[in-house]
């Protein structure tokens, strides 16, 4: 996967797409601010595009928690199904629903994770997030799994175009992430 260089449809400054290939390289979460309309939803649209990954959209609600965000475990189903006997309630796995930044974080492929409106939510909204996005991973309570992001080594290149050989050379070359954050707000701290 190549550097991010942005589309003929989005312009950006020289500075703005460093700091996005900073984050990428890095295996760093990007947390953007500004006012309305200055096109922060955009850019993780664009990145996407521009390295041709799936885009995971997470729109934030004044009602959503960040649990929400890794998993639902639906306890009144299971409790429906059991008290219907409609289904054998013993595999908890039935029950459990990845939200977007779980299906991010599980996913086979590599993605970029937009967290819209991230300033509708409670003021905790954010910290209660920073364990799972520091770690890239997270804990299915019910059922003890741990999932961890998978990393992905790409062919790595030295340069805009020859691969690396085993040869020593003058460009590092870093291995990415399987997700790439972008959480957009007014009001993030």
């Amino acid at each position: 996967m190549g550097r991010f260089q942005g589309t003929p449809n989005y312009i950006l400054s020289d500075a703005l797409r460093e700091i996005v290939n900073a984050a990428i390289i890095l295996q760093r979460p990007l947390l953007l601010k500004g006012e309305p309309g200055t096109g922060k939803t955009e850019l993780a649209r664009v990145i996407a595009e521009d390295l041709g990954l799936h885009l995971i959209t997470w729109n934030i609600k004044s009602t959503s928690k960040a649990s929400e965000g890794l998993y639902v475990y639906d306890t009144v189903q299971r409790l429906n199904d059991s008290r219907f006997h409609d289904k054998d309630v013993s595999n908890i796995r039935q029950y459990i629903r990845l939200g977007k930044l779980g299906e991010a974080l599980t996913s086979e492929k590599q993605v970029v994770v937009l967290i819209d409106e991230i300033d509708k939510a409670d003021l905790e909204f954010p910290n209660d997030l920073l364990y799972e996005l520091d770690q890239m991973s997270f804990d299915i309570i019910e059922t003890g799994e741990h999932f961890k992001a998978r990393r992905f080594r790409p062919p790595r290149r030295c340069g805009a175009s020859r691969k690396c050989t085993s040869r020593p050379c003058d460009t590092t070359c870093f291995p990415r992430s399987s997700q790439s954050f972008i959480s957009s707000g007014r009001n993030m701290i």
